[in-house]
């Protein structure tokens, strides 16, 4: 799934006028943990678009999800962009910025609640985010580096109800 975030024009002033290029910042990802991005450009704008997108397929990298959300708060910063993720409880949705959520809902996570510190460039923003969706672990991995067993937990035992013989009324 492809997004493209920002697109840039800039100018170059020529004997014949002025010569335009276009810079497009793309986000890709499969929905389910991968995600990538790139800067794609050109002097027309499809082709600005299509170039980000072929960048940023060949640069997808896997992020760890807890089911649809993140496994733990994460901040991350990346130049004057700063950027704070929260998982969230099912059925919250995605609160974000269109930078943050473009880069979020291509990762497949649907429930987060994030804010967007500092800097506003959203190539920034979006390096920030890809920084910390890449920083985020899962328990099992933490326990898996240290050498540890993760112990399940066991539901407290229901004690099983047999029918009681109830005592017919007497009559009378």
């Amino acid at each position: 799934m492809e997004k493209v975030v920002f697109i840039n024009r800039s100018s170059k002033v020529v004997k014949g006028g002025r010569r335009f290029n276009f810079s497009a910042l793309v986000v890709i990802g499969d929905k389910r943990g991968r995600v990538g991005y790139a800067l794609g450009k050109a002097s027309e704008v499809a082709d600005a678009i299509r170039r980000g997108g072929e960048l940023a397929r060949n640069q997808m990298v896997p992020v760890s999800l807890k089911d649809v959300t993140i496994p733990h708060e994460v901040y991350s910063t990346y130049g004057g962009a700063k950027i704070l993720l929260r998982p969230a409880s099912p059925g919250t949705g995605i609160i974000a910025g269109k930078t943050v959520r473009a880069v979020l809902e291509s990762a497949g996570i649907k429930d987060v609640l994030t804010k967007s510190l500092g800097s506003s460039n959203a190539a920034n923003v979006v390096k920030a985010t890809l920084n910390a969706l890449l920083s985020l672990r899962l328990r099992e991995e933490i326990y898996q580096g240290r050498g540890l067993k993760i112990h399940k937990v066991k539901p407290p035992e229901v004690p099983v109800v047999t029918e009681a013989v109830v005592a017919a009324p007497a009559t009378a």
